[in-house]
């Protein structure tokens, strides 16, 4: 490049090369300057867009790829501009660039891209329709059937959530992810509780050493079938709750269920502790504090009791409430199963 400083062919090559060593920032000059000499380079300017993208240069991204389109259209560029007006904050041209990436290529990818926008945002009808569309042609796709999954559960579609949830297990039986987010629905349908437990049965037999198997499999053990009354062994729930706080000493959700199975059982002490191993692993969980208030109070330790509640007072006002969590964690997902 320091040779022939105005050849496309050296600072192309150059800016390709840091942008395959992940040194963006480093990559943009040499890319612009190839812009500059070759308009018209689909390469090149899809890497500087990439680029700029990664870099927060998003209005410069936008511009380019917009002018790109008017040349060259693909469906590689409206995805990488849906990604670029998304991270503008402009949720409607990011659905529109998505869904025309989608039509022109009916890619996994297009598709997913597609229904993941919808379903961030809440846009739940469109979405179930998006990646239903998209589980016909990819019926291996575990990322599709997971979009699914979530989407027909934020619709309350309980029964056909989780069976999509379980389809995704035995597409990826060792993906701990679909596990977990079925773990988290196995109240919602009692018609299909059979299932869940089976598939979280599964997922402990192949990762014995996830702490959050045993959990969720206790869980669901324990409280997934209360409407059937068909009650599982609180001696199996007990050694399932241990083994997941043994696995993970800072597993505070869990520290939490054992302390109510042994409240339930009227063992406070016992219960006192895990409420408080629950608290030590994470201070701002309201619900421990409110029940170790309680377990207080079968104690009788009054006292201690009502500060507890006073904390828990303060923390309920203050906790994030759960649609604000589960909006978190689909925009983790969505976020993890892009494709880079």
């Amino acid at each position: 490049m320091e040779l022939e400083p105005q050849s496309f062919d050296a600072n192309h090559n150059l800016g390709e090369f840091y942008v395959h060593s992940a040194k963006l920032a480093t990559a943009v000059p040499y890319l612009e300057k190839a812009q500059s000499l070759d308009p018209t380079s689909y390469a090149n300017g899809y890497d500087l867009a990439l680029a700029l993208v990664e870099t927060g240069e998003l209005d410069r991204a936008r511009r380019l790829l917009r002018d790109m389109t008017q040349r060259q259209d693909s469906a590689e560029l409206r995805n990488l501009l849906a990604e670029t007006v998304e991270k503008r904050g402009d949720y409607m041209a990011a659905v529109t660039e998505y869904e025309c990436a989608a039509h022109m290529e009916p890619s996994e990818k297009n598709i997913f891209d597609w229904g993941g926008e919808l379903l961030q945002h809440q846009t739940l009808e469109p979405a179930v329709a998006v990646f239903r569309s998209g589980a016909e042609p990819y019926p291996q796709s575990v990322r599709m059937q997971i979009g699914l999954g979530i989407a027909l559960y934020s619709q309350r579609q309980y029964d056909d959530a989780v069976k999509a949830l379980a389809r995704a297990t035995d597409l990826a039986p060792l993906d701990p992810f679909p596990y977990v987010f079925l773990g988290r629905v196995y109240k919602v349908s009692t018609a299909q509780a059979d299932e869940v437990l089976k598939r979280l049965q599964r997922f402990v037999e192949l990762q014995p050493a996830n702490a959050q198997a045993h959990y969720y499999y206790a869980l669901a053990l324990w409280k997934g079938k209360r409407d059937q009354e068909q009650y599982a062994s609180l001696d199996e729930v007990e050694l399932l709750l241990k083994k997941a706080t043994a696995l993970d000493p800072g597993f505070a959700d869990a520290h939490l269920q054992l302390g109510i199975l042994y409240a339930e059982r009227h063992n406070y002490a016992e219960a006192i502790d895990q409420y408080g191993n629950a608290i030590r692993s994470r201070p701002n969980l309201a619900d421990a504090h409110y029940r170790l208030g309680q377990a207080l109070v079968r104690a009788g330790d009054k006292a201690q009791a009502q500060e507890e509640f006073e904390v828990y007072d303060r923390l309920h006002k203050q906790e994030v409430v759960e649609s604000e969590k589960e909006r978190a964690e689909i925009r983790q997902f969505i976020y993890n199963a892009k494709e880079p």
